[in-house]
């Protein structure tokens, strides 16, 4: 799993079936201490992730593990948002 942070949605009208009212959010990952990192993901969002929250999510084969994204084409899911976390006893990061 991987930390991020929702930069945006994508819209698609036109998709494969099997993806078919999914919600896409773009998802920028970020370092331990709460830094962006380059590059972005396109990742279907399994528990309703809004912009700006920091989330968990996984890619590739694990993406595919998911009660949604089980069996279905896709390479990214966010599949938590987080509440808080710390590092050595110091908070970084409160929702």
């Amino acid at each position: 799993m991987l930390l991020g942070r929702v930069a945006g949605t994508v819209v698609s009208s036109r998709k494969e079936p099997l993806i078919e009212g999914w919600k896409l959010l773009l998802v920028r990952q970020i370092d331990a201490d709460g830094r962006d990192l380059a590059g972005f993901v396109v990742a279907a969002d399994a528990v309703g992730a809004g912009v700006g929250e920091v989330v968990l999510y996984a890619s590739g084969s694990s993406a595919r593990q998911t009660e949604m994204t089980r069996d279905r084409p896709c390479d990214a899911v966010v599949m938590a948002i987080v509440d808080t976390w710390e590092i050595g006893g110091r908070e970084v990061y409160r929702k």
